[in-house]
Protein backbone atom coordinates (compact mmCIF):
# COMPACT_ATOMS: atom_id res chain seq x y z
CA UNK A 1 0.00 0.00 0.00
CA UNK A 2 1.19 3.42 -0.85
CA UNK A 3 2.06 6.21 1.65
CA UNK A 4 -0.84 8.21 0.07
CA UNK A 5 -2.85 5.78 0.47
CA UNK A 6 -2.82 5.11 3.73
CA UNK A 7 -3.22 8.97 5.25
CA UNK A 8 -6.56 9.71 6.26
CA UNK A 9 -8.83 12.29 4.26
CA UNK A 10 -9.03 16.26 5.00
CA UNK A 11 -12.43 15.26 6.56
CA UNK A 12 -10.43 12.10 8.97
CA UNK A 13 -7.58 14.92 9.90
CA UNK A 14 -10.67 17.47 11.14
CA UNK A 15 -12.15 14.45 12.69
CA UNK A 16 -9.42 13.36 15.10
CA UNK A 17 -8.47 16.73 15.72
CA UNK A 18 -11.91 17.75 16.97
CA UNK A 19 -11.92 14.74 19.10
CA UNK A 20 -8.96 15.25 20.59
CA UNK A 21 -9.68 18.47 21.17
CA UNK A 22 -12.74 17.34 22.90
CA UNK A 23 -10.99 14.46 24.91
CA UNK A 24 -8.18 16.72 26.27
CA UNK A 25 -10.51 19.24 27.52
CA UNK A 26 -12.28 16.11 29.50
CA UNK A 27 -8.95 14.71 30.10
CA UNK A 28 -7.23 17.37 31.92
CA UNK A 29 -10.66 18.78 33.56
CA UNK A 30 -11.58 15.72 35.13
CA UNK A 31 -7.95 14.16 35.80
CA UNK A 32 -6.17 16.84 36.63
CA UNK A 33 -7.62 20.40 37.46
CA UNK A 34 -10.88 18.85 39.48
CA UNK A 35 -7.95 18.09 42.14
CA UNK A 36 -6.93 21.58 43.14
CA UNK A 37 -10.72 22.61 43.73
CA UNK A 38 -11.19 19.43 45.94
CA UNK A 39 -8.34 19.47 47.78
CA UNK A 40 -9.44 21.63 50.65
CA UNK A 41 -12.34 19.79 50.91
CA UNK A 42 -10.77 16.13 50.89
CA UNK A 43 -8.76 17.45 53.42
CA UNK A 44 -11.50 18.86 55.87
CA UNK A 45 -13.59 15.78 54.99
CA UNK A 46 -11.07 12.86 56.06
CA UNK A 47 -8.57 14.43 58.27
CA UNK A 48 -5.81 13.81 55.89
CA UNK A 49 -3.57 17.18 55.46
CA UNK A 50 -3.28 19.11 52.44
CA UNK A 51 0.11 18.13 51.98
CA UNK A 52 -0.73 14.07 51.66
CA UNK A 53 -3.52 14.58 49.33
CA UNK A 54 -1.51 16.55 46.85
CA UNK A 55 1.56 14.15 47.03
CA UNK A 56 -0.80 11.85 46.09
CA UNK A 57 -1.93 13.33 43.21
CA UNK A 58 2.03 14.28 42.55
CA UNK A 59 2.63 10.42 42.47
CA UNK A 60 0.17 10.22 39.87
CA UNK A 61 2.01 12.77 37.71
CA UNK A 62 5.29 11.16 38.59
CA UNK A 63 4.13 8.18 36.99
CA UNK A 64 2.31 9.34 34.51
CA UNK A 65 5.86 10.59 33.15
CA UNK A 66 7.61 7.26 33.86
CA UNK A 67 4.80 5.47 31.96
CA UNK A 68 4.77 8.04 28.55
CA UNK A 69 8.13 6.37 27.94
CA UNK A 70 6.30 3.28 27.08
CA UNK A 71 3.38 4.78 25.78
CA UNK A 72 5.57 6.69 23.22
CA UNK A 73 7.06 3.23 21.59
CA UNK A 74 3.58 1.68 21.86
CA UNK A 75 2.20 4.88 19.90
CA UNK A 76 5.06 4.94 17.25
CA UNK A 77 4.07 1.05 16.73
CA UNK A 78 0.38 1.21 16.94
CA UNK A 79 -1.09 4.79 16.53
CA UNK A 80 -3.16 6.60 19.35
CA UNK A 81 -6.36 4.82 18.84
CA UNK A 82 -5.36 1.42 21.30
CA UNK A 83 -3.31 3.42 23.99
CA UNK A 84 -5.87 6.10 24.31
CA UNK A 85 -9.03 3.77 24.94
CA UNK A 86 -7.39 1.82 26.94
CA UNK A 87 -5.79 4.47 29.36
CA UNK A 88 -9.59 6.18 29.01
CA UNK A 89 -11.31 3.06 30.49
CA UNK A 90 -8.80 2.85 33.00
CA UNK A 91 -9.09 6.33 33.81
CA UNK A 92 -12.89 5.45 35.02
CA UNK A 93 -12.51 3.41 37.59
CA UNK A 94 -9.22 5.28 39.05
CA UNK A 95 -11.58 8.10 39.65
CA UNK A 96 -13.93 6.19 41.18
CA UNK A 97 -11.14 4.63 43.35
CA UNK A 98 -10.11 8.52 44.43
CA UNK A 99 -13.87 9.15 45.30
CA UNK A 100 -13.96 5.75 47.49
CA UNK A 101 -10.87 5.48 48.95
CA UNK A 102 -11.55 5.13 52.43
CA UNK A 103 -8.20 5.31 53.63
CA UNK A 104 -4.91 6.97 52.67
CA UNK A 105 -3.15 4.40 51.23
CA UNK A 106 -6.24 3.59 49.14
CA UNK A 107 -6.11 7.01 47.95
CA UNK A 108 -2.03 7.07 46.97
CA UNK A 109 -3.20 4.10 45.28
CA UNK A 110 -6.00 4.92 42.89
CA UNK A 111 -4.01 7.86 41.89
CA UNK A 112 -0.89 5.65 41.32
CA UNK A 113 -3.77 3.81 38.60
CA UNK A 114 -4.58 7.22 37.19
CA UNK A 115 -1.13 8.31 36.78
CA UNK A 116 -1.43 5.00 34.31
CA UNK A 117 -4.69 6.56 32.89
CA UNK A 118 -2.88 10.08 32.49
CA UNK A 119 0.07 8.61 30.78
CA UNK A 120 -2.23 7.42 27.89
CA UNK A 121 -4.90 10.36 28.02
CA UNK A 122 -2.81 13.64 28.60
CA UNK A 123 -1.12 16.38 26.00
CA UNK A 124 2.03 13.54 24.71
CA UNK A 125 0.01 11.19 22.86
CA UNK A 126 -2.29 13.45 21.68
CA UNK A 127 0.16 15.39 20.61
CA UNK A 128 1.94 12.59 18.91
CA UNK A 129 -0.93 11.68 16.99
CA UNK A 130 -1.62 14.58 15.83
CA UNK A 131 2.18 15.24 14.60
CA UNK A 132 2.44 11.74 12.78
CA UNK A 133 -1.32 12.32 10.72
CA UNK A 134 -1.20 15.97 10.55
CA UNK A 135 2.41 16.19 9.04
CA UNK A 136 3.52 19.09 7.78
CA UNK A 137 0.43 20.95 8.66
CA UNK A 138 1.04 20.06 12.42
CA UNK A 139 1.71 23.05 14.09
CA UNK A 140 -1.56 24.58 12.75
CA UNK A 141 -3.07 21.19 14.33
CA UNK A 142 -1.14 21.59 17.46
CA UNK A 143 -2.29 24.94 18.15
CA UNK A 144 -5.80 24.52 17.66
CA UNK A 145 -5.28 21.76 20.04
CA UNK A 146 -3.64 23.50 23.12
CA UNK A 147 -5.88 26.59 22.53
CA UNK A 148 -9.04 24.78 23.06
CA UNK A 149 -7.01 22.43 25.58
CA UNK A 150 -6.26 25.59 27.60
CA UNK A 151 -10.07 25.59 28.11
CA UNK A 152 -10.31 22.72 30.76
CA UNK A 153 -9.66 24.75 33.56
CA UNK A 154 -11.88 27.19 32.49
CA UNK A 155 -15.16 24.52 32.09
CA UNK A 156 -14.29 21.91 34.65
CA UNK A 157 -12.83 24.23 37.70
CA UNK A 158 -16.71 26.27 38.13
CA UNK A 159 -18.14 22.59 37.06
CA UNK A 160 -16.05 21.32 39.76
CA UNK A 161 -16.72 23.78 42.19
CA UNK A 162 -21.05 23.42 41.01
CA UNK A 163 -20.72 19.99 41.41
CA UNK A 164 -19.03 20.18 44.56
CA UNK A 165 -21.59 22.87 46.46
CA UNK A 166 -24.45 20.17 45.80
CA UNK A 167 -22.92 16.59 46.57
CA UNK A 168 -19.54 17.10 48.65
CA UNK A 169 -16.04 15.50 47.07
CA UNK A 170 -16.70 12.19 46.81
CA UNK A 171 -19.65 12.32 44.63
CA UNK A 172 -18.48 14.96 42.96
CA UNK A 173 -15.38 12.68 41.53
CA UNK A 174 -18.07 9.85 40.87
CA UNK A 175 -19.86 11.96 38.95
CA UNK A 176 -16.73 13.51 36.84
CA UNK A 177 -15.60 9.88 36.73
CA UNK A 178 -19.03 9.19 34.42
CA UNK A 179 -18.44 12.10 32.64
CA UNK A 180 -15.06 11.25 31.38
CA UNK A 181 -16.18 7.63 30.58
CA UNK A 182 -19.22 8.89 28.79
CA UNK A 183 -17.00 11.48 26.99
CA UNK A 184 -13.42 10.18 26.39
CA UNK A 185 -14.14 6.56 25.66
CA UNK A 186 -16.28 5.99 22.75
CA UNK A 187 -14.59 9.06 21.25
CA UNK A 188 -11.30 7.43 21.64
CA UNK A 189 -12.33 4.35 20.21
CA UNK A 190 -14.34 5.79 17.37
CA UNK A 191 -12.82 9.17 16.15
CA UNK A 192 -9.14 7.85 16.46
CA UNK A 193 -10.00 5.22 13.44
CA UNK A 194 -8.05 5.18 10.48
CA UNK A 195 -4.75 4.02 9.14
CA UNK A 196 -1.33 5.08 10.95
CA UNK A 197 0.59 6.78 8.34
CA UNK A 198 4.63 6.60 7.66
CA UNK A 199 6.77 8.66 9.45
CA UNK A 200 8.17 11.81 7.09
CA UNK A 201 11.44 10.52 5.95
CA UNK A 202 14.09 11.84 8.92
CA UNK A 203 17.36 13.43 8.60
CA UNK A 204 20.41 11.45 9.08
CA UNK A 205 20.57 11.74 12.96
CA UNK A 206 21.11 7.75 13.75
CA UNK A 207 19.10 5.72 15.71
CA UNK A 208 16.78 6.30 18.23
CA UNK A 209 19.21 5.23 21.08
CA UNK A 210 21.75 7.36 19.75
CA UNK A 211 19.40 10.63 19.91
CA UNK A 212 18.81 10.17 23.25
CA UNK A 213 22.48 9.64 24.03
CA UNK A 214 23.67 12.82 22.27
CA UNK A 215 24.01 16.07 23.67
CA UNK A 216 21.51 18.41 21.90
CA UNK A 217 18.38 15.39 22.61
CA UNK A 218 20.36 15.85 26.37
CA UNK A 219 20.28 19.73 26.46
CA UNK A 220 16.80 19.64 25.29
CA UNK A 221 15.74 17.59 27.78
CA UNK A 222 17.18 19.77 30.86
CA UNK A 223 15.83 22.62 29.37
CA UNK A 224 12.65 21.60 28.89
CA UNK A 225 12.20 20.24 32.14
CA UNK A 226 13.36 23.38 33.64
CA UNK A 227 11.08 25.03 31.50
CA UNK A 228 7.88 23.17 32.83
CA UNK A 229 9.18 24.00 36.41
CA UNK A 230 9.44 27.67 36.09
CA UNK A 231 6.08 28.30 34.17
CA UNK A 232 4.15 26.03 36.75
CA UNK A 233 5.97 27.34 40.06
CA UNK A 234 5.09 30.96 38.52
CA UNK A 235 1.32 29.71 37.71
CA UNK A 236 0.72 28.17 41.40
CA UNK A 237 2.95 31.39 43.37
CA UNK A 238 1.84 34.12 41.20
CA UNK A 239 -1.30 35.34 43.40
CA UNK A 240 0.25 35.42 46.64
CA UNK A 241 2.65 37.07 45.21
CA UNK A 242 0.95 39.51 43.75
CA UNK A 243 -1.15 39.82 47.30
CA UNK A 244 2.03 40.44 48.66
CA UNK A 245 2.40 43.49 46.22
CA UNK A 246 -0.45 45.29 47.76
CA UNK A 247 -3.30 43.23 45.48
CA UNK A 248 -6.48 42.05 46.80
CA UNK A 249 -7.21 38.66 46.26
CA UNK A 250 -9.69 39.63 43.54
CA UNK A 251 -7.87 41.27 41.89
CA UNK A 252 -4.94 39.19 42.43
CA UNK A 253 -7.26 36.12 40.31
CA UNK A 254 -8.26 38.26 38.02
CA UNK A 255 -4.52 38.82 37.10
CA UNK A 256 -4.03 35.25 36.74
CA UNK A 257 -6.98 34.67 34.58
CA UNK A 258 -5.79 37.38 32.10
CA UNK A 259 -2.47 35.43 32.49
CA UNK A 260 -4.52 32.98 31.01
CA UNK A 261 -5.39 35.41 28.21
CA UNK A 262 -1.66 36.11 27.30
CA UNK A 263 -1.86 32.01 27.34
CA UNK A 264 -4.53 31.46 24.55
CA UNK A 265 -2.99 34.76 22.77
CA UNK A 266 0.68 33.46 22.88
CA UNK A 267 -0.56 30.32 21.12
CA UNK A 268 -1.88 32.10 18.01
CA UNK A 269 0.91 33.69 17.33
CA UNK A 270 3.07 30.45 17.48
CA UNK A 271 2.41 30.10 13.48
CA UNK A 272 4.69 32.87 13.40
CA UNK A 273 7.73 31.83 15.71
CA UNK A 274 7.64 28.93 13.83
CA UNK A 275 9.39 30.16 11.16
CA UNK A 276 12.24 30.92 13.16
CA UNK A 277 15.21 27.75 13.66
CA UNK A 278 14.20 25.31 16.22
CA UNK A 279 17.20 26.46 17.97
CA UNK A 280 16.95 30.39 18.19
CA UNK A 281 13.48 29.91 19.02
CA UNK A 282 14.11 27.70 22.03
CA UNK A 283 15.97 30.40 23.41
CA UNK A 284 13.94 33.43 22.41
CA UNK A 285 11.13 31.74 24.08
CA UNK A 286 12.73 30.51 27.47
CA UNK A 287 14.41 33.93 27.48
CA UNK A 288 11.14 35.56 27.64
CA UNK A 289 9.94 33.16 30.13
CA UNK A 290 13.10 34.55 32.36
CA UNK A 291 12.29 38.04 31.87
CA UNK A 292 8.79 38.27 32.36
CA UNK A 293 9.22 35.83 35.48
CA UNK A 294 12.27 38.54 36.99
CA UNK A 295 9.40 41.43 36.08
CA UNK A 296 7.00 39.92 38.51
CA UNK A 297 9.96 39.64 40.76
CA UNK A 298 11.05 43.35 40.40
CA UNK A 299 8.15 45.57 39.98
CA UNK A 300 6.05 46.53 43.03
CA UNK A 301 3.19 48.24 41.25
CA UNK A 302 1.22 49.86 39.97
CA UNK A 303 -1.63 47.22 39.62
CA UNK A 304 -1.59 47.70 35.81
CA UNK A 305 1.36 47.12 34.99
CA UNK A 306 1.68 43.95 37.31
CA UNK A 307 -1.59 42.77 34.99
CA UNK A 308 0.24 43.56 31.84
CA UNK A 309 3.58 41.63 32.95
CA UNK A 310 1.41 38.57 33.92
CA UNK A 311 -0.19 38.79 30.80
CA UNK A 312 3.05 38.42 29.04
CA UNK A 313 4.21 35.75 31.50
CA UNK A 314 0.67 33.87 30.18
CA UNK A 315 2.08 34.78 26.50
CA UNK A 316 5.35 33.09 27.48
CA UNK A 317 3.96 30.10 29.37
CA UNK A 318 1.41 29.58 26.16
CA UNK A 319 4.14 29.29 23.36
CA UNK A 320 6.42 27.13 25.64
CA UNK A 321 3.67 24.63 25.49
CA UNK A 322 3.69 24.60 21.70
CA UNK A 323 7.83 24.85 21.77
CA UNK A 324 7.60 21.65 23.94
CA UNK A 325 5.13 19.86 21.30
CA UNK A 326 7.38 20.46 18.05
CA UNK A 327 10.49 20.47 19.73
CA UNK A 328 11.20 16.79 18.55
CA UNK A 329 10.02 16.79 15.03
CA UNK A 330 11.76 20.05 14.06
CA UNK A 331 14.72 18.47 14.71
CA UNK A 332 14.61 14.59 14.41
CA UNK A 333 11.43 14.14 12.62
CA UNK A 334 8.19 12.65 13.39
CA UNK A 335 9.36 8.35 13.07
CA UNK A 336 10.34 8.24 16.45
CA UNK A 337 7.99 11.18 17.89
CA UNK A 338 5.78 9.19 20.55
CA UNK A 339 9.45 7.48 22.03
CA UNK A 340 11.23 10.07 21.85
CA UNK A 341 8.90 12.87 23.20
CA UNK A 342 7.90 10.54 25.77
CA UNK A 343 11.38 11.15 27.11
CA UNK A 344 11.05 14.70 26.07
CA UNK A 345 7.93 14.87 28.31
CA UNK A 346 9.39 12.81 31.60
CA UNK A 347 11.04 15.02 33.40
CA UNK A 348 8.92 17.80 32.21
CA UNK A 349 5.81 16.10 34.18
CA UNK A 350 8.03 15.54 36.96
CA UNK A 351 8.64 18.93 37.36
CA UNK A 352 5.17 20.32 36.96
CA UNK A 353 4.40 17.54 40.10
CA UNK A 354 6.55 18.96 42.15
CA UNK A 355 6.34 22.61 41.87
CA UNK A 356 3.74 24.04 43.53
CA UNK A 357 5.42 21.69 46.53
CA UNK A 358 8.87 23.64 45.77
CA UNK A 359 7.82 26.50 44.84
CA UNK A 360 6.02 27.40 48.48
CA UNK A 361 9.18 25.78 50.34
CA UNK A 362 11.54 27.86 48.51
CA UNK A 363 9.39 30.92 49.19
CA UNK A 364 9.75 30.20 52.71
CA UNK A 365 13.46 29.41 52.41
CA UNK A 366 14.42 33.15 50.26
CA UNK A 367 12.24 35.22 52.63
CA UNK A 368 9.42 35.71 50.33
CA UNK A 369 7.88 35.40 46.96
CA UNK A 370 9.68 38.21 45.31
CA UNK A 371 13.01 36.19 45.47
CA UNK A 372 11.16 33.13 44.56
CA UNK A 373 10.55 34.76 41.53
CA UNK A 374 13.95 36.13 40.47
CA UNK A 375 15.31 32.63 41.50
CA UNK A 376 12.78 31.26 39.18
CA UNK A 377 13.30 33.70 36.13
CA UNK A 378 17.21 32.45 36.90
CA UNK A 379 16.57 28.90 36.10
CA UNK A 380 14.51 30.03 33.39
CA UNK A 381 17.53 32.06 31.56
CA UNK A 382 19.89 27.94 32.51
CA UNK A 383 17.30 26.66 30.63
CA UNK A 384 17.35 29.56 27.45
CA UNK A 385 21.40 29.04 27.88
CA UNK A 386 21.03 24.92 27.41
CA UNK A 387 18.86 25.18 24.51
CA UNK A 388 21.62 26.80 22.77
CA UNK A 389 23.12 23.47 22.52
CA UNK A 390 20.29 21.64 21.25
CA UNK A 391 21.29 22.42 17.05
CA UNK A 392 20.90 20.05 14.94
CA UNK A 393 20.30 19.98 11.18
CA UNK A 394 17.13 22.30 11.38
CA UNK A 395 14.32 21.01 9.78
CA UNK A 396 11.23 23.06 8.84
CA UNK A 397 7.53 22.98 11.27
Amino acid sequence: MSIAARELSPAGLRRVLAVLCVTEVTSWGVLYYAFPVLAPSIAADTGWSVGETTAAFSLGLVVSALLGIPAGRLLDRRGPRLLMTTCSTLAVPAVGGIALAGSLPLFFAAWVLAGVAMAGTLYPPAFAALTRWWGSRRVTALTALTLLGGLSSTVFAPLTATLLGHLGWRDTYLVLAVVLGVITIPAHLLGLRGPWPAAEPSPATGTPDSIVRSRPFVLLVVAVGLGAFTAFAVVVNQVPLLIDRGLSTTAAAWALGLGGVGQVLGRLGYGRLATIAPRPRAILILGLMGATTAGLGLLPGPVGLLVAVAMLTGAARGVFTLLQATAVSDRWGTEHYGRLGGILSAPAMVATAVAPWAGAVLAGALGGYPALFLLLAAVAVVAALLAAGTGVEDRGS
